[in-house]
């Protein structure tokens, strides 16, 4: 089969428009999953049974249920209790709620390796919880998991193409539109592939530098 390069120049406005939205999708999924896998770690620390009960069942069953089943759930199945959002919207929240069971996870490892001396000198300086949690646990927590959490950002770009079937137009969707448009399935194929590859390396080799120099 011979390469077209006309049919990677044609596609290339495409690729651009399908980038923005991917990139769109993993900047916002990700704040997501971070802020809300936070506050469900620190929800399954509190003495409260009746909190963490709920916590860990919600939490249990998104990460053991496919995303592409959630993704169908929250697009075709919450419309008809009349919770109706855009095909975008949706799949930046199902993405971001996700993974954020698993960064929930990372959060948790780190709260628990802060060394046990840490708690008995918040305490024995009497700070307020509020205090000891913001000024001392979670600045060395967060420290500790800034590289696993690096490495959910790359599973959650490599996961956007998913949404294509909810009809989001990222870069696998862009490039499913223009074949069907050109007839053409080769060049824009490989091009996305490239492109995962060029973005998923460099930020790979940048987390392990990341990790390298946290753990000094």
């Amino acid at each position: 089969m011979k390469w077209d390069w006309n049919a990677v120049s044609d596609f290339m406005p495409y690729f651009w428009d399908g980038l923005k939205v991917t990139l769109q999708i993993l900047l916002l999924g990700s704040l997501i999953s971070f802020v809300l896998g936070l506050a469900w770690a620190l929800l399954m620390r509190t003495p409260t049974r009746w909190v963490r009960w709920p916590v860990g069942v919600v939490t249990e069953f998104v990460r053991d249920t496919p995303l592409l089943v959630q993704l169908f759930f929250l697009f075709y199945v919450l419309p008809e209790w009349g919770l109706t959002f855009s095909a975008l919207t949706t799949g930046v929240f199902a993405i971001g709620l996700h993974y954020s069971t698993y960064t929930m996870q990372v959060y948790r490892a780190g709260i628990e390796a802060v060394p046990v001396g840490q708690w008995e000198a918040a305490t024995a300086l009497n700070l307020p919880l509020r205090r000891t949690w913001t000024a001392v646990i979670l600045p060395q927590a967060i420290r500790r998991v800034i590289p696993a959490l690096g490495n959910y950002v790359i599973a959650m770009l490599k996961d956007t193409p998913i949404l294509m079937v909810i009809t989001v137009l990222e870069l696998m969707g862009r490039a499913r539109l223009f074949s069907q448009e050109h007839y053409q399935f080769t060049e824009p194929i490989t091009v996305i592939g490239v492109a995962f590859v060029l973005i998923s390396y460099p930020a790979s080799l940048l987390i392990r530098a990341l990790e390298r120099r946290l753990v000094r």
